[in-house]
């Protein structure tokens, strides 16, 4: 038993990620806000936010998590994403 609780811990450990900020600022949360709803943190802009919104229902909130950092392209460093807007 103490075997299979060891091996189950390990596992465990060795799947586990850290945890990061987010870079998006803004979140949809669908429904009344009675625990009846999901969330969506996915928006740059809070057009973006109330655009998913339109006739579903629901309120846009600032992204509790969200760090400031750029949003990119994976592989994609920002000084190269910030000199492609510059062209």
């Amino acid at each position: 038993m103490r075997l299979f609780i060891l091996s189950i811990t390990i596992a465990g450990l060795m799947c586990s990620k850290s945890a990061h900020a987010d870079p998006y600022r803004w979140c949809a949360n669908y429904g009344s806000g009675q625990g009846g709803g999901g969330s969506n943190c996915y928006f740059l802009t809070l057009e973006q936010c109330w655009a998913a919104l339109s006739g579903n229902g629901g309120f846009c909130d600032p992204n509790t998590f969200y760090d400031g950092r750029p949003v990119t392209a994976p592989g994609v460093s920002v000084p190269t994403a910030a000199k492609r807007k510059a062209r």
